[in-house]
């Protein structure tokens, strides 16, 4: 591995790790947090439309199995993040809903995102802005290819 290709590793995993680090102690800070970093993430898409979504419309954003969101939901339903209802027109069709609790957790965590965001690139003119969401758009479209 040549001096860049190193150098670049380095930092992705640096960079992957930390971001999760921080991520975990938020959600830690949280008052009377119950929740994994990949609950949160599960709240995150049923919360992202503001309306209801189902198990396959999490399952597919998120990229897992059906089984795994159904029981990541149930899980979710019992701690009193998330509210499962039949839906009118199919009655096999659960749609799952953020409750109180579950939208203040979605609101601290989209926050997170947001000052993340903001202090990342914070200082950059408009064209560092476009490389920089260039090469971002380059590393997620790799690793979109990857798995």
């Amino acid at each position: 591995m040549d001096a860049f290709a190193s150098e670049l590793n380095t930092i992705l995993v640096d960079t992957f790790r930390t971001i999760m680090k921080i991520e975990e102690n938020t959600v830690r800070k949280m008052k009377n947090s119950d929740l994994t970093i990949s609950e949160v993430h599960v709240l995150e898409a049923v919360g992202k439309t503001g309306g209801p979504r189902t198990v396959s419309d999490i399952a597919q954003e998120l990229g897992i199995s059906l089984p795994s969101v159904t029981v990541a939901i149930n899980k979710l339903a019992k701690k009193g993040y998330v509210s499962k209802s039949r839906c009118a027109k199919d009655g096999r069709q659960v749609l799952l809903s953020l409750t109180k609790a579950g939208v203040t957790i979605y609101q601290v965590h989209r926050y997170f995102h947001e000052q993340l965001v903001r202090n990342v690139s914070k200082g950059f003119d408009e064209s560092e802005k476009a490389l920089l969401l260039r090469a971002m758009r380059n590393l997620n479209d790799f690793f979109a290819k990857q798995g």
